[in-house]
């Protein structure tokens, strides 16, 4: 092999070590949410009256006020000083995570920092359901039950049945904005969790329990 041979195969070895860096300094990435809007919303007694499934969504997107928000409502921190949330949990776990899955990637969400942290720079939206909807749904939320943190407290299938209360809290916070907002969504349990599960990269202990659509209902 002569010497501009080897300067070359150099350059490339430099090269791909410096792309496989930036791409894994780029997943991890945080991006900060807009403080949530507390004030407003239509009186609770309508926004029973007028809570609904929605299957069918426009094209249109969620602004990023109307996504902090929505977070927010879903699982955010209500209380600061001690840290606990807008849905209960049992035991105050908090073992249930929520991933964002939008056009842009896939994201988990940070309550303590109410901000987005990239898990994949790609559109999962349609792996996120089995009906055809989910893939044009602008915003799909993702359950996930973190299963180490109830440590070894009770049998496994407690836990399961712990956790699915408490996204059923979560996914109940979300209709009840999605009302308030005009927005429509639908919870989903028609998921492929094994196939969802090795797209996300989550670990064995951590489970899908449902899924959420949520968008501007089409007309």
């Amino acid at each position: 092999m002569n010497s501009n041979s080897c300067v070359f195969g150099r350059w490339i070895l430099a090269a791909l070590i410096v792309c496989s860096t930036a791409a894994f300094a780029e997943q991890g990435k945080v991006i900060p949410l807009v403080k949530p809007d507390m004030e407003g919303g239509k009186p609770l007694m309508q926004t029973l009256k007028e809570r609904k499934s929605t299957r069918r969504y426009s094209d249109k997107q969620l602004s990023k006020q109307v996504l902090s928000n929505l977070l927010w409502a879903a699982w955010g921190i209500n209380r600061p000083e001690s840290g606990k949330r807008t849905a209960p949990s049992s035991v105050n776990r908090q073992e249930i995570d929520v991933y964002v899955a939008t056009a842009d990637g896939l994201y988990l969400y940070d309550a303590q920092a109410h901000a987005l942290k990239l898990i994949l720079e790609e559109d999962i939206r349609a792996d996120t359901g089995t009906q055809g909807f989910v893939k044009t749904a602008p915003v799909n939320l993702v359950y996930v039950a973190d299963l180490s943190k109830l440590g070894r407290r009770g049998a496994k299938s407690e836990n399961l049945f712990s956790s699915a209360a408490n996204t059923g809290f979560i996914s109940q916070n979300v209709y009840l904005f999605c009302a308030s907002e005009g927005l429509g969504t639908v919870v989903r349990g028609m998921v492929d969790k094994k196939s969802l599960a090795e797209k996300m990269l989550l670990r064995p202990d951590q489970r899908i329990i449902l899924a959420q659509s949520v968008g501007y209902p089409k007309e």
